[in-house]
């Protein structure tokens, strides 16, 4: 288990109301996961904005699993999005566990841009990036 960072609970209350901890973690399994799915290089590249992205999303979307969201950030080099899924945990769950990236991916602004036509998000930031 590696601690990534803390989130804001407000910004995902809408995905889980009862969320009970702000802590944010990633298992070994989950990053040979993302290793495997995006590559080595995208992993070692992007791993350090992961604590940014769920502390300070641009946007957050509802995933199709329960108590699980979505949370991208676009990136100022390229206009591309980082985006998280983020399982989190409530007061349903064992309350040893953590809230959990289960995965990693870039979006090109183009289909990033077709997520937003597609997916309403349940919170957008006002002064994000363009």
């Amino acid at each position: 288990m590696n601690f990534v960072g803390k989130l804001d609970r407000n910004l995902y209350k809408a995905i889980a109301e009862n969320i009970i901890t702000d802590d944010v973690i990633i298992t070994d399994e989950r990053i040979n996961h993302i290793i495997q799915r995006r590559g080595k290089d995208f992993y070692e590249e992007y791993k350090s904005v992961f604590a940014e992205v769920v502390k300070n999303p641009d946007y957050i979307f509802r995933d199709k699993m329960e108590n699980t969201a979505l949370a991208a950030k676009r990136i100022i080099q390229d206009g591309s999005s980082v985006n998280l899924v983020v399982r989190l945990v409530t007061e349903n769950d064992d309350p040893n566990f953590k809230n959990s990236i289960i995965t990693a991916m870039i979006e090109g602004r183009k289909r990033f841009e077709q997520r937003l036509r597609n997916n309403k998000p349940i919170y957008e930031k006002l002064d994000k990036i363009k």
